[in-house]
């Protein structure tokens, strides 16, 4: 079982593709830069994706919807 739930991040992010996209380019940012945003003993992943995830679940990424983006 993965952690955390598909069916949770989708109640936060309106697409899969939108909260995979989200996810990596996070991942990304954890690995080049070694920044959390908890504490490393907090996380459940021990990989920076599954990190990334948790980070999404618990408010600590914030993502913009398409209507904000445009009005921006």
């Amino acid at each position: 079982m993965l952690y955390p739930s598909i069916d949770k991040l989708l109640n936060i992010v309106d697409s899969k593709y939108k909260l995979v996209h989200v996810a990596s380019i996070r991942s990304k940012q954890m690995l080049e830069n070694n920044h959390f945003q908890m504490r490393e003993c907090d996380y459940k992943n021990k990989k920076e994706l599954g990190r990334a995830l948790e980070e999404v679940e618990n408010g600590l990424i914030k993502i913009k919807c398409d209507e904000e983006i445009s009005a921006n």
